[in-house]
């Protein structure tokens, strides 16, 4: 059955409140001072956000809060408050519709741990980099805080934290599966993905007078409910192990049984008066049936249930990611104790004028004053760059872009870019005329997607790349390269950098592109992430083979050598992704030996949470195939000095790393990996002599 393509209010066509007689602010206030200034007696809406505020596009607090002033409402922020004070969230008094809560730009767990789950010492979107700014799972304290503050204010969910939390997920620090972040915050909802649609429709039901509790029907939004509504149908997928002749489910709504006639009758006599009652269908006989996608829901394993059964958590991951793209998910819905998590389908994503708009908003495209001469080094990193899109295809499992940016690639206008690289080099403090990059999640998907919207509305592959680039996929970069000539020839513009990961695989498909890239837009160096060199590991993360890696790199090498350039490129490798064997490790130790390449940085897989390889991790199941108890088993190296040693192996030529290296070789038996040859890695341990002891004497 044909899918129908769905479509979205733009996200002009929403009416504006009445407060847009206001002129926008030159920031959004952070304190009661400055909507003195601006003539505001309240705020309608309050950002409490993990981040510095930084008035940029490329800062979700920012963005939304941009986005919501231009609809009309007058919109305050507070940054990075002390939630340790309930006073902190009073700052700008009571909003008039609620408090929209974010961790910032990156989920705070990642933000203030290492993959080794040591606290880190510093925060790159704090000023002076200072550490320690926000509190672990930010959003719920935050939540709680705004509760404690304002009993009666309605609380919206949203940022990358809360989307990655929408559903029951494994929680890599507590080493245990948590609640979805809806039920841990006390929210009223929860918004995920880029959530430029469902936050102006959210502000504009509420201004118009409807109760968030009263609005379950959002795309992009996660709700509560006491129970699944009357006249729907629930496929059921809470379980794995269906008998082969399955008829029907007992469906609890029923009224068969019921011994007494005269009930009977009053029960066909209600059920005559009102809808239809819920009916379920086992997962495996969905496609028997006609089914109302309006009124159709999935039923995932519950909370409880994924908590205690691993493959089940294998299992919900694998069915929340078949219901991924916005033209053919269905809302799922997991129980948590005696609520039902509702999660809607993912929202439409922005058409090209649509980005253009929200990218256009009056950003100062500097930090609060506020902060002085504070450095935030993560606004450093971005001031001179251009977001040009964003989402991925690629599909990596152990990446949560495709989570939360989803699969479809929303891009600018080349007018809309262009003029973004004027108002750099017209506003940016100290510009040298250099933009660091024109990318997004990847470097080389501007403009990319499936040829027919036909064939994608009914697609659920969850990569377009792998395990071959799929034959409907558009793969001619000439809009991108056709993009970096023009912005090479922008006025005051000496050179403009990729610095964004390049899909290399999809690269090769257009050697032009390659050329442009190489010739103009590389400063001797250019970072690529083979991830690894073996087929296990490659195949869990859904990455291409070493032998894409070859090909580009002779591309590489044969224009760098035309445009008479010595350039290298650097590669980037994961330690202990599920799947990863230690002799993996090792055939990958001795092909960067073989290659020459000495790895300065390099990193051990992070469990991030709801991603495809987390759950491979947790489960150690393959939910990439249809799981099963005794099936599909993944080795995981959880242990963390096996992590540790399949680290070491990627800085085999570490002096530091040697005794580890040397003592687990000698626990496998492979002493021969121990020596001087090509054969081995590490040299023998040096004799030494040894001091003679001396014994203290205390005085």
């Amino acid at each position: 059955m044909k899918t129908s393509i769905k479509r979205a209010p733009h996200l002009s066509s929403y009416p504006k409140y009445w407060a847009e007689c206001f002129d926008p602010a030159p920031f959004l206030p952070m304190s009661r001072a400055e909507m003195d200034e601006l003539g505001w007696d309240s705020c309608d809406i309050i950002i409490v956000n993990g981040d510095a505020y930084i008035d940029h596009p490329s800062f979700g607090g920012a963005l939304i809060g941009r986005l919501l002033e231009a609809q009309g409402f007058r919109v305050g922020m507070i940054s990075q408050p002390d939630w340790k004070t309930v006073n902190a969230f009073k700052v700008l008094g009571k909003p008039n519709l609620f408090f929209g809560i974010s961790a910032g730009n990156m989920d705070s767990m990642i933000n203030r741990y290492t993959a080794d789950l040591r606290l880190r010492s510093d925060d790159a979107y704090t000023p002076n980099n200072e550490g320690g700014r926000r509190p672990d799972r930010a959003v719920t304290v935050y939540s709680q805080k705004c509760r404690e503050a304002y009993k009666d204010v309605p609380i919206v969910i949203g940022g990358i934290e809360a989307s990655l939390r929408r559903i029951a997920q494994y929680d890599y620090w507590s080493d245990e599966v948590r609640r979805s972040a809806l039920i841990d915050a006390g929210a009223d909802i929860l918004l995920y993905g880029n959530a430029e649609r469902a936050i102006i429709e959210l502000a504009t039901r509420v201004a118009t007078g409807e109760q968030i509790s009263d609005i379950h029907d959002m795309r992009g939004t996660a709700v509560t409910k006491k129970a699944v509504p009357e006249g729907w149908t629930v496929i059921d997928s809470s379980r794995i192990d269906w008998a082969k002749n399955i008829d029907a489910i007992p469906n609890p709504y029923a009224m068969e049984g019921v011994g007494d006639e005269r009930c009977k009758q009053d029960a066909n006599a209600s059920a005559a008066s009102a809808e239809e009652p819920v009916r379920i269908i086992p997962m495996p006989l969905q496609r028997q049936h006609e089914l109302d996608e309006r009124k159709t829901v999935i039923r995932i394993p519950s909370f409880e249930k994924v908590r205690n059964d691993r493959a089940l958590y294998s299992h919900a991951s694998r069915v929340l990611h078949l219901e991924s793209n916005p033209q053919n998910a269905r809302t799922l819905v997991q129980k948590h104790g005696t609520r039902e998590v509702w999660i809607n389908p993912p929202p439409i994503p922005l058409e090209t004028d649509e980005m253009d708009a929200v990218f256009a908003l009056p950003y100062a495209r500097v930090p609060h004053p506020a902060y002085g001469g504070a450095v935030i080094p993560a606004y450093d990193m971005i001031k001179t760059s251009v977001n040009i899109m964003r989402g991925c295809f690629g599909g990596c499992t152990f990446c949560s872009i495709t989570e939360h940016e989803g699969r479809v690639i929303q891009s600018r206008s080349e007018e809309s870019i262009l003029k973004e690289i004027e108002d750099i080099r017209d506003k940016v403090p100290g510009f040298t005329g250099q933009i660091s990059d024109l990318g997004g999640p990847t470097a080389n998907m501007y403009m990319l997607n499936c040829k027919d919207p036909q064939i994608h509305a009914n697609c659920r592959r969850l990569s377009c790349v792998f395990p071959s680039i799929c034959k409907n996929l558009v793969t001619d970069h000439s809009k991108t390269t056709k993009l970096y000539r023009k912005a090479r020839s922008v006025p005051g513009i000496k050179k403009v950098a990729i610095a964004s990961g390049l899909r290399y695989d999809l690269a090769v498909e257009d050697p032009e592109y390659i050329e442009e890239l190489v010739t103009h837009h590389v400063g001797g160096y250019l970072k690529i992430a083979p991830e690894h060199t073996e087929e296990g590991p490659l195949n869990k993360m859904m990455k291409p083979g070493i032998a894409s890696f070859y090909q580009f790199k002779k591309l590489f090498d044969k224009y760098s050598k035309k445009a008479g350039k010595k350039q290298y490129l650097i590669p980037y490798f994961i330690a202990a992704h599920p799947g990863c064997e230690d002799e993996d490790m090792i055939n990958l130790a001795f092909w960067l030996k073989k290659n020459k390449y000495r790895l300065d940085q390099v990193q051990t897989f992070y469990p991030s949470p709801m991603s495809l390889a987390t759950a491979m991790y947790y489960s150690e199941k393959n939910p990439l195939k249809k799981v099963g108890y005794k099936k599909g088993g993944v080795h995981t190296p959880r242990n963390m000095r096996q992590r540790h040693f399949q680290k070491a192996l990627l800085r085999f030529h570490d002096a530091k790393n040697w005794p580890l290296l040397r003592e687990e070789f000698a626990k496998m038996g492979r002493k021969e990996l121990i020596g001087t040859g090509d054969g081995a890695l590490v040299p023998p341990e040096s004799p030494q002599r040894r001091k003679p002891f001396k014994k203290r004497i205390r005085r």
